[in-house]
Formats: structure tokens, sequence, C-alpha cells
């Protein structure tokens, strides 16, 4: 079976409803069976930076209404800058309950957001991701790269930065190659310190090593 983590941002300047909000995002992973990766933000900035640092979200629950950066200017910029997280916007004001379908929102719920409904967006937003196959976004030569996870063979670390070989060429960027397999699924496994390999890829195992179907001999530990 497909194994997935997906990995949801709550971008919300009131602490208390940005807590209310994960509370209600982790019952429903739980009640789902869907394992999530929550972390929540008060502020726009703050989500930038976070993803430069952690890579890309599949869902986003973006406040509206922001000090700074407000949350459609959040999401236009995140669009511009490549990402394709499923979006949900969470508005205290009716009335702006229609701004921003430029960016491709899923949907738009209007505060005091009841549990029963965000479940229900949040199993809608879950089913358009699964239709896409599953893919990582890393920071690559000035931009951000879309990589499908069947195209990576494997990826091997160098100090602070890794390389994540694919059968098209090699992308090197900084990240750990701890947090880098925390975005990946299940088909991906940690043979080595050093290396991380896709299984699909293994065409031959043993105790001095692996070779994959590209010919290429990796360490096992």
């Amino acid at each position: 079976m497909n194994y997935r983590r997906y990995r949801i941002a709550i971008c919300d300047d009131e602490r208390a409803e940005a807590e209310r909000l994960g509370s209600v995002v982790s019952d429903w992973s739980r009640a789902a069976g869907i394992d999530c990766a929550i972390d929540t933000f008060s502020g726009a900035e703050a989500l930038l930076s976070a993803r430069e640092d952690r890579g890309e979200y599949d869902i986003l629950l973006l406040d509206v209404e922001m000090r700074g950066m407000d949350g459609i200017a959040l999401a236009r910029r995140l669009r511009a800058d490549g990402c394709r997280a499923e979006i949900i916007f969470v508005t205290s004001h009716f009335e702006l309950a229609g701004e921003g379908y430029d960016v491709d929102a899923l949907h738009y719920l209007i505060k005091p957001v009841a549990n029963e409904k965000l479940a229900e967006v949040l199993s809608r937003a879950a089913g358009r991701l699964a239709v896409e196959p599953p893919s990582v976004v890393i920071f690559c030569d000035g931009g951000t790269v879309r990589l499908y996870e069947s195209d990576i063979l494997y990826v091997e670390s160098f100090l602070h930065d890794i390389v994540i070989h694919t059968a098209a060429g090699e992308y090197r960027t900084k990240e750990s190659i701890s947090a880098f397999g925390d975005r990946l699924s299940g088909d991906f496994f940690r043979t080595h310190r050093s290396y991380i390999v896709n299984m699909l890829q293994i065409e031959e195992l043993s105790p001095a090593g692996l070779r994959t179907f590209s010919a290429r001999e990796l360490p096992v530990s």
C-alpha cells in the first residue's frame, strides 16, 4: 500500500484560533487514518520562512485577515513561487469569501469554523491530493523544482547538502537527509546514514549492500 504523509500548515495571527484549528486537524487525521505533520504560524512571514527551510506543504489553512501580509496576498505569493498546495481560506467576514479565487482556493470557511465542516473540506483536499502522484518540491539553482517520487532513484547526503538522483539527472539542494526523508512516502528507506533509496528501484539486496536497476551499488548499514 502506498503511504503518504501530508504536511499541513495553519496560518492565523490569533493564537487561540490557530491552536483550535490544529486540534481539529489532528482529530480529523486520526479519524480518517491519514498521517499528517501539522505546523502552525502566527503570520505570513513565518510561514514563508519555514517553507524555505522545510519545503512545500500539501494543505494550507490561511486566515484572510492577518496583520501585515493577509491570507490572500500570502496565497498569491505562494502560487507565484510554484506552490501547488490545496488552499483553504478562513475568514470572519462573509463578504470576503469571494476574493482570491485566482489562486485556485479549494474552499472558504467562515469563523467560527464548525469542526465537521473543516473535516469535510480536509477530506476533499486529501482526495484531490491523492489523484496526483506523490511529489516533493525542492529549492535548486535559485528556484523551485517539483520531483515526482517515482522518478527519484536515491538520495545521497554531503554534509549540509543532499543530491537527489533521478533518471533525468541530479539535483542538489541544501537540506538535511533526515528532513528530506520525512517528506517522502513509505516507498523510501534510509539504508545508511548518507543514503535514502527508493525501494521500488532495488534490484538486489545483500549483507554487502544493494544494487539498483540503474546498476548503482549502494551501502547498507
